[in-house]
């Protein structure tokens, strides 16, 4: 049987420590994870799902949302993590190409969503919401739905530069897979304790944060959010630690030193290009090397830098065991080393394909299995990996895709506007700031504020411009196509101090 869920319960017997909070409190063991969890499935069962059904989850990072997810697992049913910043007009696309059967938000959002037509149940932490109270008076089901390794798990929502975000299925096996391979890679061990910052509704807080942890039965520092006090707090009681660029920077500015490092064991770094300069900068403060590695919410983690042997600035390192990666040009050819080109994956980590979406699940794999990344790389002559643009033009800001045809597209309805374009900028802090370069209609006379209120309005706060910059016309070539690396050399030094 490949249902993950069975993977982890290996780690139940003894009531070992699961998730303890930022005072040291043990919020949940082994133990209370199977036995809440199951609670959870047998209540998802009551209310009439089976397996195969969609769960979408709104929902804080918790305990309880862990047990959720994990019920979703064990009962065969297919979650569905949405972050809880996204507005009504993104969840309604998600709920409705997935074809969701449940919706679990917060206690206090559960008002917003009675009009649907999907059945809306609540869930908080401390065991709040109507979800958790059904689950509370319900017996533990013991049963774990067999499942292939080709069964799907999770749905993760993912976009390229044109049309709606699409759902990549992601399978029981792609997550056992990488996840074992990440555990041999990165020398996870039962000493090991992992301080959990990031969100869960993300591929790196959930699957390669939460799935390490609990792959191995190891304790996991439990923080709701990232900050740089509880972090350094926390340090002398962790081993490993996870985080986006946007982290990294934080740290350094606010104090950590060799001391409070001290007994770390690692630390990872991932979903946005890490600078060379933080990576320097982070080695000669503290006296460790981040290790810096490369994945995508399709795929999961490809490559990595070595736990043990040279971690080169600039890279993301060589492909991890069982995973293939291809450098090549146009003709699909192999290119010479550090010449750029599209970067192409393979892989039992690969998932197969968009959900209810053949046609762009056949344009984003080559006849021979490879998964178009869309990412523009190079390899250097020792077989280290660069990342070193992106052709779908994603921007990551603070470690989140946005994807600049989705806040064009909302920038253009807004009667002002003539047209737009979303770029991202170098940001000191977030990595890469969104902004928006407008083009107004005749006698038109908003100003940057009124853009970025009537874009509060449509998005969730981190898609919003953090610049917004007005011009009589957008720069453009031959086939009309927007010219975005004028507009980013134009204004990249916005945000970086002279």
């Amino acid at each position: 049987m490949s249902n993950l869920y069975q993977r982890f319960q290996q780690h139940v017997s003894t009531d070992k420590p699961l998730l303890i909070s930022d005072q040291g409190k043990t919020l949940a063991s082994y133990q209370d994870l199977d036995e809440k969890s199951g609670q959870y499935a047998h209540t998802l069962k009551h209310l009439g799902l089976k397996p195969g059904d969609r769960v979408a989850a709104q929902i804080e990072k918790s305990p309880e949302a862990l047990y959720l997810y994990c019920a979703c697992l064990r009962s065969g049913l297919i979650y569905l993590p949405l972050n809880t910043a996204y507005g009504h007009q993104e969840l309604d696309h998600f709920l409705s190409d997935a074809g969701a059967t449940l919706l679990v938000v917060e206690p206090s959002k559960t008002s917003e969503h009675r009009h649907r037509e999907v059945k809306v149940v609540s869930l908080g932490e401390h065991s709040s919401g109507s979800l958790s109270s059904l689950a509370a008076a319900s017996p533990s089901d013991p049963n774990i739905e067999p499942r292939t390794e080709n069964d799907i798990a999770v749905i993760i929502y993912t976009s390229g530069t044109t049309g709606l975000p699409k759902g990549a299925m992601i399978s029981h096996g792609n997550l056992i897979s990488n996840g074992e391979t990440l555990l041999k890679a990165w020398g996870w061990s039962a000493e090991d304790v992992l301080l959990h910052t990031l969100p869960v509704f993300h591929v790196h807080g959930l699957f390669v944060g939460l799935h390490l942890p609990l792959l191995a039965g190891t304790p996991i520092l439990f923080h709701s959010s990232f900050s740089t006090k509880t972090v350094l707090a926390a340090l002398p009681s962790a081993t490993v630690f996870m985080g986006v660029p946007t982290y990294y920077t934080r740290l350094l500015n606010d104090g950590i030193d060799q001391q409070s490092s001290a007994n770390m064991r690692l630390f990872i770094s991932g979903s946005a290009p890490l600078l060379a300069t933080t990576f320097s900068a982070w080695e000669q403060t503290t006296g460790k090397i981040i290790l810096e590695r490369y994945g995508m919410s399709e795929t999961g983690m490809n490559i990595s830098n070595p736990l043990t042997g040279e971690r080169r600035a600039g890279t993301v390192g060589l492909p991890l065991p069982g995973v293939e990666c291809r450098i090549v040009d146009e003709k699909g050819l192999a290119v010479a080393s550090d010449t750029p080109g599209d970067l192409w994956v393979k892989g039992a980590n690969v998932f197969s394909g968009y959900w209810n979406n053949p046609d762009k699940t056949a344009e984003s794999f080559t006849e021979e299995g490879f998964f178009i990344t869309g990412d523009i790389a190079s390899i250097d002559p020792d077989g280290y990996i660069s990342i070193v643009g992106r052709s779908k033009d994603l921007i990551i800001s603070g470690g989140l895709n946005i994807y600049p045809k989705e806040l064009e597209l909302l920038l253009d309805k807004f009667e002002p506007v003539s047209e737009s374009a979303v770029i991202g900028l170098p940001h000191p802090d977030f990595g890469e700031a969104v902004c928006a370069v407008i083009v107004l209609k005749p006698n038109a006379l908003p100003d940057a504020d009124e853009i970025q209120n009537y874009m509060r309005q449509q998005v969730a706060n981190f898609k919003v411009p953090k610049a917004v910059f007005f011009t009589d016309q957008l720069p453009r070539n031959s086939m009309s196509k927007v010219q975005k690396n004028l507009l980013r050399d134009q204004h990249q030094d916005t945000f970086i101090a002279p």
